[in-house]
Formats: structure tokens, C-alpha cells, sequence
């Protein structure tokens, strides 16, 4: 298997969403690149402005570039930053979920279309109505129905929605902090066209083992950003990012609107400040797609990386295999 070197070096990748299409594996990066924007808790160094999709007929085999499947100035309402995607495949097309800044600097996010899991893909002319922040992970169930999933604090502005409605204001502070509820990520469910939402954005609950809401100080379990889900022996897996303790996590639940019950960690911290996965099974096997800054050594340059993972016979993801 590939292991710890980098699947692509030809450019740089991070945040990589991965599935399964018409045989293959396919992989939806974020497309870094260095505009010498210095750090900053806003993100603005993290300026990506295009997408490229990557496919593998094995996961010990060569990785194919497709090139540049969807690019900023395809999108009417986007200014800036195409920042982590997903993609979906449903009623014979494909398509792909990204954030972006509007023209007044607010995340939304958007949809594009294709009839090729390899794009290229037709981005709809305006973001998708009811949704905000960045990280959407799409997820279709067995019965056919789609759901989003997304939400990112500090530059992903999830902070700003306390309310119910955008408020530039509450970007600082940041989040909440003390004895009292973390920031929650955001579900709704999808129309059959994937394009819209067909009901109102909720709260998806994350809770500990006594059913209560993780708190917000409580940085090594919270939700932070890079929402995914999957689906092991008719169980549902979320997993996310807890941002500034660099941990990836899960909880399950038996239902894809939760509440899910925090389970445990499936990745320590990696080189670089960001951490942001997916989670596939591919002819059989189970593999956690991440990334790191082992090529360019610098947070807003980073490489996608994979490792198998393993479920034991409680269903606890581990990443060494189960005795």
C-alpha cells in the first residue's frame, strides 16, 4: 500500500474526500498553492482557487491527475477560496459540494455537476440556499437518501450563525468557551436532484458516554471542522477534526441525524496545523485518507496521504490490525 509517502507530489493536495465510483477510487482535493498571504487564524493563506480530481485502479497503483475540474472563475457568486469539496454520486450523475466566499466575503457552499465521476463539473450559478460555513461532506444512505453535512469554526465562520443568521461580529471571539456547549456541526437532508436542501439546516448533537453535549472546553472531543460520514454493519460513523488540539475523531449513532455518542480517536496529530480526512472502503479493505506538510513543510502547503484501518469486533476503528 502506499502507507506514509505522499499519493501526489506534483502538486500540493489536502483534505482529501475519496468514494468509490464505477470501479475506481476517486479523490476530491483542495488544491493548495503559495501566494505568500502570511498565516493567519482567518485562513487567508489557505487560497485555493481551482479543483483536480484524482483516480487510482488500485490502491498500490499509479494515481492519474485529471487535471482541473472546476476553477473560481466558473462560479458567478464566488470571490475567493474554494476550500475543501466533496462529492456524491446519485441518479446517474456526480456531484460536487465546495465552499467558497460570496462576493461579501461570507462561506457558502456550492454545487457542480457532471455525468463523469472525473469531471469536468458545471457549477451551479448560485450557492445553495439555507447553507453556510465550509467542509461539506455529502452522504448518500442505502434508501437513497442524501444528507450534508458541513461546519467549520474560526476562518470557517461557523461562530458567526449562533443565531440563525450571519453575524460578522460574533467571528471573535472565536467560539465558545467554558462549561457550556461546543458549536455544533450542521446536517440537512438533500432534494432527490442533490441540488438544494430539503429541509432546514439542524444541530447535529455530538454527546459523551452520559449523553451530554460535549463541552466547549473540552478541545480534545469537539467539533471543530472536517465533518465526514460512513456507514460500518448498519452503523453510522461521524468523524471530524477537533482544529487546535489536531486530533481526528468519531462518534456513531443509529441514526445519520444522530445524536452520536463520541467514540475515541482515529488519528494522532500529523506535521502541519490542519487535519482533515476521509473514509472509504475500497475491494474490501477500509482506508482513512488524510494529509500533512511532509513536502513543503509550511501549514497552507500540504500532501495527501492513506492507511488502512481496521473495525474490532466492537466496531471501534483502530489503526493497527485487531488481534
Amino acid at each position: 500500500m502506499a502507507g506514509e509517502q505522499p499519493l501526489i507530489s506534483h502538486i500540493f493536495t489536502a483534505d482529501p474526500s475519496a468514494h468509490v465510483f464505477e470501479g475506481k477510487l476517486y479523490i476530491y482535493p483542495s488544491h493548495d498553492r503559495d501566494t505568500g498571504i502570511p498565516n493567519n487564524d482567518n485562513g487567508d493563506q489557505y487560497d485555493m482557487n481551482d479543483y483536480h480530481v484524482f483516480s487510482l485502479d488500485d490502491i498500490n497503483g499509479p494515481v492519474t491527475d485529471h487535471g482541473v475540474v472546476l476553477k473560481q472563475e466558473d462560479v458567478p457568486w464566488v470571490s475567493k477560496q474554494l476550500w475543501a469539496p466533496d462529492a456524491a454520486a446519485k441518479n446517474g450523475k456526480y456531484y460536487l459540494y465546495f465552499p467558497a466566499r460570496d462576493k461579501e466575503g461570507v462561506f457558502r457552499i456550492g454545487v457542480a455537476i457532471s455525468d463523469k465521476p472525473q469531471g469536468p463539473f458545471v457549477p451551479d450559478p448560485e450557492p445553495i440556499t439555507g447553507t453556510y460555513s465550509i467542509d461539506p461532506a455529502s452522504f448518500v444512505d442505502d434508501d437513497g437518501q442524501a444528507y450534508l453535512y458541513f461546519g467549520g469554526i474560526w476562518g470557517g465562520q461557523l461562530q458567526c450563525w449562533q443565531s440563525g443568521a450571519y453575524d460578522a461580529k460574533a467571528y471573535f471571539p472565536q467560539e465558545p468557551s467554558g462549561n457550556v456547549p461546543a458549536l455544533l456541526p450542521r446536517v440537512a437532508k438533500l432534494t432527490d436532484d442533490m441540488r438544494s436542501l430539503s429541509t432546514d439546516v439542524l444541530q447535529l448533537q455530538i454527546v459523551d458516554e452520559k449523553g451530554e453535549l460535549i463541552k466547549a472546553d473540552d478541545h480534545d472531543r469537539r467539533f471543530f471542522e472536517a465533518a465526514w460520514m460512513h456507514k460500518y454493519n448498519g452503523k453510522y460513523y461521524f468523524s471530524y477534526s477537533t482544529g487546535d488540539t489536531h486530533y481526528l475523531v468519531y462518534a456513531t449513532s443509529d441514526s445519520p441525524l444522530g445524536p452520536f455518542t463520541y467514540q475515541g480517536r482515529i488519528l494522532e496529530p500529523v506535521q502541519g496545523w490542519t487535519t482533515h480526512h476521509s473514509i472509504v472502503e475500497f475491494k474490501g479493505h477500509w482506508y482513512l485518507f488524510h494529509h500533512d506538510t511532509c513536502l513543503s513543510g509550511q501549514n497552507h502547503l500540504r500532501n495527501v496521504k492513506v492507511k488502512e484501518i481496521f473495525y474490532d469486533k466492537d466496531g471501534k476503528i483502530t489503526i493497527t490490525l485487531p488481534a
